[in-house]
């Protein structure tokens, strides 16, 4: 059956957030990129760091990493380009470091919803895919780096990363390492990441197939060229057919407030890949 845009416009009219209609817009409309930029901002709090539901995980409007770190993944994967957005993000991260590198979280995270996932942290401390992408964006002060290199050199190993098999998570290994270009055996490590990942792409359930365009968002994407023409091909094939009656494309953990923006994600990859 043939996508149907259409469909997939009225869903995510229908059901999302005002930022997901936006990024809709800009993406697939003609948008206005100012609109969707102004509406980010509107997530932005005093402190220059982001919450209040940005990332749906989490709902404290106070400022959090998570909110961050989606916001620069979901900047990092659309190519939203960054004007004003991280505007004194990076001293924010700073001021949420502790010594060690790992990020706190606003103690009032817990007196809003939020994820059972999180609720033993109050949220993301990993600090490793912020940094990396403010790195990306030319945004990430010395300090910063300094500080987030400390951490992983403590916290992340080859070994480590080889051992997840949850092909989403790897994020963390590729935003930081393909950022840096300064790490002790970098080399071990971004080939150990390519590994992993080409690893949970050969054993993913169908339910993760949308993950795979997180690393392989063009075909001359470097794990799109290093991944076997057959995985691509048959994850292509799923999204293709996986559009539900309704317009959208399901979450890998069929979560409905996650279904909007894995539709404008599931339109995106297959636009990229010259399906739609």
């Amino acid at each position: 059956m043939p996508i149907n845009i259409g469909k997939a416009r009225e869903f995510v009219y229908r059901q999302g957030t005002l930022f997901e209609r936006a990024l809709f817009a800009w993406l697939f409309d003609s948008g206005s990129l100012e609109r969707l930029q102004q509406i980010i901002l509107c997530y932005k709090n005093p402190d220059d760091g982001f919450g209040h539901g940005f990332e749906h995980d989490l709902k404290a409007p106070q400022s959090n990493p998570l909110a961050l770190e989606y916001l620069l993944g979901v900047m990092k994967h659309c190519s939203i380009p960054v004007g004003r957005l991280l505007d004194g993000t990076a001293d924010w991260v700073d001021s949420q470091m502790n010594e060690d590198g790992a990020l706190r979280n606003p103690p009032q995270t817990r007196d809003y919803p939020l994820a059972p996932w999180w609720q033993e942290s109050g949220g993301q401390t990993q600090p490793d895919s912020i940094v990396g992408n403010l790195i990306r964006f030319d945004r990430a002060s010395s300090s910063l780096v300094q500080k987030t290199k400390t951490w992983v050199m403590d916290n992340v190993t080859i070994e480590s990363i080889q051992s997840n098999e949850w092909l989403f998570m790897a994020y963390h290994a590729t935003d930081f390492f393909f950022a840096i270009d300064d790490f002790p055996a970098l080399a071990e490590y971004q080939r150990a990441t390519i590994d992993n990942i080409l690893a949970c792409a050969s054993a993913m359930p169908e339910a993760q197939y949308d993950s795979l365009f997180t690393f392989a968002p063009t075909p001359d994407s470097m794990i799109a060229r290093a991944l076997p023409a057959s995985t691509l091909e048959r994850c292509l094939d799923y999204l293709t057919g996986a559009q539900q009656s309704d317009g959208y494309w399901r979450d890998q953990h069929d979560l409905p407030q996650w279904y909007p923006i894995t539709t404008i994600n599931a339109l995106l990859a297959l636009r990229r890949h010259d399906r739609c």
